[in-house]
């Protein structure tokens, strides 16, 4: 029998997908629109869920709102600032996450004119495709490297800007254990948000191994429609498949750590940040130590604990992880009724100075920069 990425990581992704929570859906059963590919049946059913009384003139104009948003030339920012907003008409219910709808679906055609891709799993919430992942099979240097080269040619190309504005995270695994020798990501499960030019693929370790306790038993019936759906019935008994379906193998580990209800719900609501500077606009996502660091404070915080120390080296990130907090904290405080007021403290007048220029970069308007 001939094993491919279909059957060595994609399937058992999907399946591991289920488990966190995940409904998986047959494109031959779903409407979507193709300028978008937001599914729009979910959409409404998920806008009107969350958002009470909302007539079905209220989510065509929040839909014909979010298409024109995604014509900007961005990055996406006016959309994730739709996305995020919990006032008015709200995209997602961030107070009540599990409250949204979450599906996945496979081989979705990402298409404008002659133009078209089809990302291995696409990942929505409330319809809305946020995430996508790309799986090869391992031990495939050459096409791991082409595939990171067609991401980076598909980005850069125009006729994909909605679909790029619309997409929040980007997970990309041959489902191989990290190679912590080699100089580039080219091996292992990576994560990375969008761009306009060469993406940056980032590694995943995991600092709380209670995340994996998360995922349920196999769904027979489930498993059994996901296999049929993809033509594939004849892996399910081949030991190479129930080896794949492993929620410890390096792919199921990053979804879990990324795609969680939970971790998602946290990337989505503070792990992104839009830098506007000489060269563009850049969208950066938190890195894990940066996420770990945001969880380890508000732990010492839920202790009472009121003084503690972050240990940087220079270049990992600290100005990134201070504006992270800051806006991970104000809403941690304000739900707590506390207005919060932040120092950013330096030593030396050349690093007040830049810190001034990140943050101006990173803040824009959320957070007064240092003066």
């Amino acid at each position: 029998m001939a094993f491919n990425e279909d059957t060595r990581v994609k399937i058992p992704a999907i399946l591991h997908l289920t488990k966190l929570g995940y409904k998986y859906i047959s494109l031959k059963e779903s409407k979507w629109d193709p300028d978008t590919n937001i599914f729009t049946e979910i959409f409404s059913e998920s806008l009107k869920r969350i958002n009470g009384s909302q007539e079905d003139l209220d989510i065509k104009r929040e839909f014909s709102k979010i298409s024109l948003a995604l014509e900007n030339d961005d990055l996406g920012e006016e959309f994730y600032k739709l996305l995020t907003n919990t006032s008015g008409v709200k995209l997602i219910d961030f107070k009540d996450f599990s409250n949204n709808s979450f599906h996945i679906c496979t081989e979705l055609t990402y298409r404008n004119g002659e133009d078209e891709f089809r990302p291995d799993i696409t990942v929505l919430i409330n319809g809305l495709p946020l995430a996508f992942i790309e799986v090869k099979k391992p031990n495939n240097r050459e096409g791991v490297l082409a595939e990171r080269n067609r991401i980076n040619v598909r980005f850069k190309n125009k006729k994909f800007k909605k679909f790029i504005n619309i997409t929040q995270l980007l997970i990309f695994t041959n489902n191989m254990e990290y190679d912590n020798e080699s100089t580039e990501p080219i091996q292992g499960a990576f994560y990375a948000t969008t761009s306009y030019n060469d993406t940056n693929f980032n590694y995943f370790r995991e600092e709380d191994p209670s995340i994996f306790a998360i995922s349920s038993e196999d769904n027979e019936e489930t498993e059994n429609f996901i296999l049929k759906d993809n033509n594939l019935n004849s892996i399910k008994h081949s030991p190479e498949f129930l080896t794949n379906k492993n929620p410890n193998s390096p792919t199921n580990r990053l979804l879990t750590s990324m795609l969680s209800k939970e971790r998602f719900q946290m990337l989505l609501q503070y792990g992104f940040a839009y830098v506007h500077n000489s060269t563009g606009i850049e969208k950066h996502i938190m890195r894990y130590p940066q996420f770990f660091a945001t969880m380890a404070i508000e732990r010492r915080l839920e202790d009472d604990e009121n003084h503690g120390i972050i240990w940087h080296t220079q270049g990992s990130g600290k100005t990134a992880l201070a504006y992270y907090n800051v806006n991970y904290l104000t809403d941690y405080y304000k739900k707590r009724g506390v207005v919060p007021r932040f120092y950013f403290i330096v030593d030396r007048l050349d690093l007040l100075q830049q810190a001034k220029r990140e943050l101006v970069l990173l803040i824009e308007n959320r957070i007064q920069a240092p003066k």
